[in-house]
């Protein structure tokens, strides 16, 4: 019944510490595009893929006790951060969860910053239309954040690194 719970779980226990609730929102997107298997919906918001599903999770894992959200002021803003508690680590260890290579994307992914994943999570959300179309997009809809054209060439060079870590390794345990 926990099972996408666990999951969640799993990619925070592997990432360490997330701090950001936009942040956790876009390493999930990414790691669903890069083929993990986590389920929840995404639609495009102001920030970018956004799931409802994802917040109510992490929510309910918070109220279970299960992680633990860390309220901090920053400025004029709260920040969250979020660990895996001591019940959350032995609820995890009830789940036999295979998601190879998902540890080094998510420990990748958390070294970034909220806004370069907020723009590799917009380009992949968009990855079905040519690259002109996608950067047009980005630049519309994301006219605020003054993303360059060499913001966007390292954004793609990222999916690809990604991708890479993922079936490279799979290449890689082939031959051995």
């Amino acid at each position: 019944m926990l099972m996408e719970h666990a999951k969640i779980m799993k990619a925070l226990a592997m990432a360490g510490e997330i701090v950001g609730r936009k942040k956790l929102q876009k390493m999930i997107y990414i790691a669903k595009k890069m083929s993990f298997p986590f389920y929840e919906k995404f639609g495009f918001h102001f920030y970018g893929p956004y799931s409802e599903e994802l917040t109510l999770r992490i929510e309910e894992l918070c109220n279970l006790g299960f992680l633990n959200e860390m309220k901090e002021k920053r400025g004029g803003y709260f920040q969250y951060r979020y660990t895996l508690t001591e019940a959350g680590e032995e609820f995890l260890s009830h789940y036999d969860i295979e998601m190879p290579h998902l540890q080094e994307c998510m420990q990748d992914m958390n070294k970034q910053n909220s806004r370069f994943l907020e723009l590799v999570s917009t380009i992949l959300y968009f990855e079905n239309l040519s690259k002109d179309e996608v950067k047009e997009k980005v630049f519309s809809l994301k006219s605020k954040q003054r993303y360059t054209e060499e913001e966007i060439e390292q954004a793609y060079a990222y999916i690809e690194n990604l991708r890479n870590k993922i079936t490279g390794n799979k290449n890689q345990e082939a031959v051995s």
